[in-house]
């Protein structure tokens, strides 16, 4: 078996975890039940061991297309050919609203007649565990050896037959027939909802109702309206129901470079996303899913300890342990080892976390519900902690492991947990060392403009004596730290341009040139970066060179409008897919740029 490319893979969920669902009908990648939980299908980690649920036609030869029924995560996936047409719907019906764990394929013939075959092979536990498949009345029970993990019911209206623990199935379809197949999680001695006969279409119109619903919700509507969305509807697919917080990305190990070494667990919520999801939330008008993430956030504020920082990042519950270990046993995507889970980024400091997580505090007091003075009580725990420490050296907003250093952007976001403090503390009146705080804005401000200004590149550097610039000082005026028509802020972006962007996709730095990150391999380009770089266009007025931009690194969404982390040479996604940041800038460069060409005209 084959890696299909990254780019070629829609995604469901449920709220609790998402699949991926390759252009030729098979599920390669679920964590289940939840995000964090270990896989049962990784097929796009190893395409032996991993574990796959394939459904495709037997034989003749077809094209493949793929797309979401409008506005709703529900993904269609046809077969096109001449002995016939058909397609599968894919989508995971909302625990929240009494459904189980489960995912749902319906196969339908729309034209001709085609013979399909079915191979639903999970692999437990990351492809560690084994399982024994036994035959039920109501299904195929996939039962793994350990206790700890769940076990699983396939259930179907045709016959399946076993195969080397595997559940197959043949059979053919005519025009306007069905078959389904509901893989669900089994609980002993209860009946699956899935027993019902008309489970299937209840479900997905159930599903169908409410993706429309959600998407009905959206302020959003202006231009790149159907990008937005989708964009939306990503971020909410990333969402976890029951703690209200957001995964940086549903998968791990898909490597930044093939080959590589740079293969990331994203199943966490980090502390910096709060900030840029919070903001895109509240501007859509999706107030109740910011609520669930600030509750989330107020929860972690809720644990510090005196001259504790905040963790960088956390577990969906709010755990503080992500130990990082490598999976020895998979061979990686197209061979890209070594294939991690956990994250070692939990041990560091990155300074930048508490301007981004005070801004999000801060938005939310404003458009969304006033914080508590408890919370206020905690906040200020947090900003006098950055007056302490805003000098160290830290590992950065990419996360470096070539050693510490004292970089602009981290000194930035310390003067914007400051400064947001500062009006959060005058817009309610709350009690603060006002006159304290502001010397110690002032002093992080000048400290950027005489330390990491270098007069021969006319730019703002990557961190203290560097030479080279980096793509997050791109959110230097996107927090009103500088003006984006200020001179200097000009020749910076110049120097950006040069040295970072290539057409419309911009570098988060050169490896070569930049901070050491201890790693070997190079990177593709970060389509976050490519946003922010169209809005730091779009605020400084050059409307056409931001449309033009944009419309261009639209160009390389996936078919249905998904991005991963980064774009190789060849226009190819890599990393781990879909990201949620590269999906709120997206949403926040549409937002501005379309604000600004309105106002324009």
């Amino acid at each position: 078996m084959s890696y299909q490319p990254i780019e070629n893979y829609g995604l469901i969920g449920d709220l609790t975890t998402a699949a991926l669902v390759s252009r030729d009908g098979s599920i390669d990648f679920l964590c289940f039940p939840s995000f964090d939980s270990p896989t049962i299908f990784a097929a796009l980690l190893d395409s032996e061991r991993g574990g796959h649920f394939k459904i495709a036609p037997a034989s003749g030869e077809f094209k493949n297309r793929q797309r979401y029924f409008p506005d709703t995560n529900i993904l269609l996936t046809r077969f096109l050919g001449y002995e016939g047409v058909a397609e599968i719907s894919d989508f995971m019906p909302m625990r929240h609203l009494g459904h189980r764990h489960n995912l749902v394929r319906r196969v339908k013939v729309v034209r001709g007649q085609i013979r399909f075959r079915m191979a639903c092979a999970p692999k437990f536990d990351y492809g560690r565990a084994g399982h024994t498949t036994e035959r039920k009345p109501q299904g195929l029970l996939f039962l793994p050896d350990r206790k700890n993990l769940p076990a699983l019911r396939l259930s179907s209206g045709i016959p399946l037959r076993v195969e080397d623990g595997a559940a197959t199935a043949e059979f053919t379809l005519r025009a306007d027939e069905t078959v389904s197949f509901v893989l669900e999680e089994a609980n002993p001695g209860e009946a699956p909802p899935s027993a019902n006969p008309d489970y299937v279409s209840e479900a997905f119109k159930e599903t169908m109702n409410y993706w429309l619903a959600w998407v009905a919700r959206s302020k959003y509507r202006g231009r790149w309206r159907e990008m937005v969305n989708r964009s939306a509807l990503t971020l909410k697919l990333l969402t976890s129901q029951p703690h209200g917080s957001i995964v940086a990305a549903p998968t791990f190990g898909l490597p930044e470079s093939i080959g590589g070494a740079r293969n990331w667990d994203y199943r966490y919520t980090w502390i910096r996303d709060a900030s840029f999801t919070l903001y895109a939330l509240m501007r859509l008008g999706y107030t109740e899913e910011a609520k669930a993430f600030m509750g989330w956030i107020e929860d972690r504020c809720r644990e510090l300890k005196p001259e504790r920082p905040l963790q960088v990042m956390y577990g969906l519950d709010g755990r503080r342990e992500a130990p990082e270990k490598i999976l020895p046993h998979l061979e990686g995507y197209q061979k890209s080892r070594p294939v991690r889970i956990g994250n070692g980024a939990v041990s560091q400091l990155q300074l930048d976390i508490y301007g981004e997580l005070m801004d999000s505090v801060s938005i939310y007091d404003k458009h969304g519900e006033p914080i508590s003075y408890d919370l206020w009580m905690y906040l200020v725990q947090i900003i006098e902690w950055v007056c302490n420490n805003w000098r160290k050296a830290d590992d950065g907003i990419w996360e470096v492991r070539g050693g510490a250093r004292p970089f602009l952007y981290s000194r930035v976001l310390c003067w914007l947990a400051v400064d947001r403090g500062m009006q959060l503390a005058q817009r309610r009146s709350f009690p603060a060392p006002l006159v304290r705080w502001r010397r110690i804005r002032d002093t992080i401000y000048r400290d950027v403009y005489e330390e990491f200004w270098n007069p021969k590149l006319q730019a703002f550097v990557q961190y203290r004596g560097a030479r080279t610039v980096d793509a997050s000082s791109l959110l230097m005026p996107l927090v009103r730290f500088i003006s984006p028509t200020d001179p200097r802020w000009r020749s910076t972006l110049q120097c950006i341009r040069k040295m970072l962007v290539e057409d419309s996709l911009v570098y988060r730095y050169r490896p070569e040139a930049a901070a050491p990150d201890g790693l070997r391999g190079s990177e593709g380009t970060f389509s976050m970066c490519s946003f922010w770089y169209v809005e730091c266009l779009a605020r400084a007025g050059d409307l056409k060179q931001a449309r033009y931009h944009f419309e261009k690194a639209l160009g390389y969404a996936n078919h249905l409008g998904l991005y991963a982390e980064q774009l190789g040479p060849c226009g190819e996604h890599l990393g781990n897919f879909p990201q949620a940041l590269s999906h709120i800038a997206l949403i926040s460069a549409a937002w501005t740029l379309d604000d600004r060409l309105s106002d324009a005209d």
